[in-house]
């Protein structure tokens, strides 16, 4: 039986790019408290108005107090008008920890999910990056680590079945809280 070039050309066209869906990890989407970050620090560096931005982000800060037990909006409004960038600064790693955590909560409700639990991991990873300038080394170093062992925890479907590796949740629960024990001083 012969295929035609044209056929298997197609054929193959479409397996690939049904498997680069499949595995595309891009962490597409906005995240709002990462966008406001430079207008609030900016805010409480210059002394302007932040009003604007801090009513755009509201929804987020409210869903993490309510959900994570931590005071944002009005210490945050204050810090700003009161021009101080540092406490700005502090709250708003305050946040993103909480925002690592809550992303972190979804990827463990979803570890037989591959790729939500993949999305959700690298979405904190974002936030991690924001806050680990405020670190010192050591802690650095101990939160990379910690979320890179996240990561591997949540394992791996593989390539048609190759390479598998299922989901460790006692790993993915040891390496979470490792991460989050690094961040508690925030």
């Amino acid at each position: 039986m012969t295929i035609r070039p044209g056929l298997f050309a197609l054929t193959l066209l479409l397996a690939l790019s049904s498997q680069a869906q499949a595995y595309s990890y891009a962490a597409a989407g906005k995240e709002p408290l990462i966008d406001a970050r430079e207008a609030l620090l900016g805010a409480a560096t210059d002394g302007q108005d932040a009003s604007a931005t801090l009513s755009e982000i509201a929804d987020e800060l409210t869903y993490l107090e309510q959900h994570h037990k931590v005071e944002l909006q009005v210490p945050l409004a204050a810090a700003i008008k009161a021009k101080d960038a540092a406490a700005t600064a502090a709250l708003l790693n305050r946040a993103y920890k909480a925002e690592i955590e809550r992303r972190l909560e979804g990827a463990a409700q979803n570890l037989g999910d591959y790729q939500t639990a993949k999305v959700l991991v690298v979405k904190s990873k974002r936030f991690l990056d924001l806050i680990l300038p405020s670190l010192n080394e050591g802690d650095r170093k101990a939160a990379d680590q910690a979320l890179a062992k996240v990561l591997d925890a949540i394992g791996n479907p593989g390539v048609f079945g190759v390479g598998a590796k299922p989901a460790d949740a006692a790993a993915f629960s040891d390496a979470e809280k490792a991460l989050m024990a690094v961040l508690a001083p925030l």
